[in-house]
């Protein structure tokens, strides 16, 4: 089957100039990067962006790309995090080079390196409390205050050190820090922990330690270990970097890896903060991580969205440093240009309507063939026609508005790929709810027009007998806000204030079309009229299909 080539225009990257004119040069011979995610979440859309920067660089170039998890912080971090990590990055299509590699893998390494900083008189065992060290610190606008203990000996600094790792100390007692310049401007310079006490268990290496190394000090020289030539990571890190160039400077690495700043992803609609997206988890306002509705890569899996989709999005985008916010249609665009492609076509009414074709024979049935896509060779599937059929409640319309096209009292449309049907008669409750309509349709107009016949409508249906019962759930934006964190004046709120209460609509009843009972966990379709659905991967059995609307079929915001 072939498919059409993307439309996406692949935007600027300066990365890419820069990882050219290395290689032109001979700085390097060869590009080796990493994808260093803290697993205490899961990824999000902003993610997706680093990974296919990192990931796609090293395979553009021939080089190699490491998957590397930066876990300093046990108290945060699952093993359900790790995993989750390495599904997304695999189904956006991406492998790492070699095994999976963990910052604590170099516990042991960046420890000696903590014991050669206390030699070289560079770092010292500080008893300031947490409180303590943020009043010593100081401000942005005033410098900070030298710690009293920063004039210890070595001597002392070393047995501090030492019976830290011990676990001689409570947790806050004591901490060891780098010894640079409390009066710098850049506040990551002034005399930052390195490391800090925890009785916790870490999902790597146990109880077998009880002091941690911050991340500051673990990312760069992790870097070195795996001699990595372009660490790229997001601008936030830019304050960040004279600490790490500091760190390799005063260290006997066996690299000096050179750090690259890019703007991060902010994509209005959506928050991509793990803080944020664990708070809507545990309070309840989604129902996991994987919620459709959330911004989580694997939320996006379930909900229906391609691996292709998000590549061409990033591709889209580009990587610069001028940041900036990115409109949701973007990646909605993407998501649906790859899905018009890819996605075979079926028929799902969501409010059965039922119809009874009068003039059509009771005993008889026909097997309608129709192709799974009306561009791109994808075969085709079987549909029952016979007396009894659904239609969608909103195609039929008594007292319709101008320029409604579809049923109303003695009109005409097309059944797709079908009759033409007219509405003769309509059968109502005690309430005056239309609950079955009389039809009659012409037999000669199988596919066809006949000459001089004028049909102005087409709608979609499903027959009654052999369609498939099944649940629709109608997904939207989780925020009715652009920033979900301003309201309409533009004042800061929480972002739980603009929870969008329509983010989620639940369709029980609805009927799908026989050749979708056969449908695959995440397999996706256009159900025709309606939008992008796909199957959904948690909930859904074959005693009970559910469906997720990935998209709808145009941008139907801001209008």
């Amino acid at each position: 089957m072939s498919k059409p080539e993307s439309s996406v225009t692949v935007a600027a990257n300066f990365l890419r100039t820069i990882i050219q004119e290395d290689l032109a040069t001979g700085k390097h011979s060869q590009v080796i990067t990493r994808f260093p995610p803290e697993p205490n979440g899961y990824l999000h859309i902003g993610h997706a962006k680093s990974i296919c920067l990192n990931f796609g660089m090293a395979k553009e170039f021939g080089g190699q790309c490491h998957l590397r998890f930066d876990d300093t912080n046990p108290e945060k971090e699952e093993q359900e995090y790790i995993d989750a990590i390495k599904d997304d990055i695999h189904w956006l299509g991406f492998d790492w080079d070699g095994p999976v590699r963990f910052a604590s893998d170099y516990f042991e390494q960046l420890y000696e390196w903590a014991i050669h900083l206390i030699e070289t008189g560079k770092a010292f065992v500080c008893d300031l409390t947490p409180e303590q060290g943020r009043e010593y610190r100081g401000s942005l606008t005033e410098p900070g205050k030298n710690s009293p203990f920063r004039e210890r000996s070595v001597e002392e600094n070393l047995d501090l050190f030492k019976r830290m790792r011990a676990g001689e100390f409570a947790e806050g007692e004591r901490s060891l820090r780098a010894k640079i310049d409390m009066a710098s401007p850049n506040m990551n310079m002034r005399d930052p922990v390195l490391y800090r006490i925890r009785h916790a268990e870490h999902h790597q290496t146990g109880d077998k330690w009880c002091i941690y190394p911050s991340y500051d000090f673990t990312h760069g020289q992790s870097d070195a270990i795996e001699l990595i030539t372009h660490s790229m990571c997001t601008l936030e890190f830019e304050d960040h970097r004279p600490l790490y160039e500091w760190f390799l400077e005063h260290l006997p690495v066996p690299a000096k890896p050179r750090q690259y700043e890019f703007a991060r992803l902010n994509l209005n609609y959506t928050i991509t903060s793990k803080r944020k997206l664990k708070q809507l988890v545990d309070e309840g306002h989604v129902f996991s991580w994987d919620d459709p509705r959330m911004s989580t890569i694997s939320g996006f899996r379930r909900r229906g969205y391609t691996p292709a989709s998000i590549r061409n999005f990033c591709d889209m985008i580009g990587v610069n440093r001028a940041g900036g916010v990115v409109d949701m249609s973007m990646l909605e665009f993407c998501i649906r240009e790859d899905l018009d492609a890819n996605a075979s076509r079926a028929m799902c009414v969501l409010k059965p309507l039922k119809v009874v074709i009068t003039n059509y024979p009771e005993d008889q049935t026909e097997q309608l063939e129709l192709a799974k896509h009306p561009k791109t060779e994808m075969g085709t599937r079987i549909l029952p026609f016979s007396r009894e059929i659904y239609i969608d409640a909103s195609d039929y319309e008594e007292n319709p508005p101008k320029g409604y096209r579809r049923l109303m009292p003695g009109t005409e449309v097309r059944l797709r790929g079908s009759y033409v049907i007219r509405a003769d008669e309509a059968i109502k409750d005690a309430e005056g709810n239309v609950v079955e309509l009389r039809c009659s349709y012409d037999p000669d107009t199988l596919g066809k027009n006949p000459e001089g016949r004028k049909v102005k409508g087409v709608i979609h249906w499903v027959p009654a007998a052999e369609s498939v019962e099944c649940e629709v759930r109608l997904y939207d934006r989780l925020f009715k806000a652009a920033n979900p964190d301003k309201n309409e004046q533009g004042e800061n709120v929480s972002f739980l204030e603009n929870v969008n209460p329509e983010s989620l609509v639940v369709l029980k009843g609805c009927r799908a079309e026989p050749s979708l009972a056969q449908a695959q966990v995440g397999e996706g379709f256009q159900f025709e009229r309606e939008g992008y659905f796909c199957v959904d991967s948690v909930d859904s059995t074959p005693e009970n299909l559910v469906f997720n609307r990935t998209v709808t079929l145009r941008d139907s915001w801001g209008q």
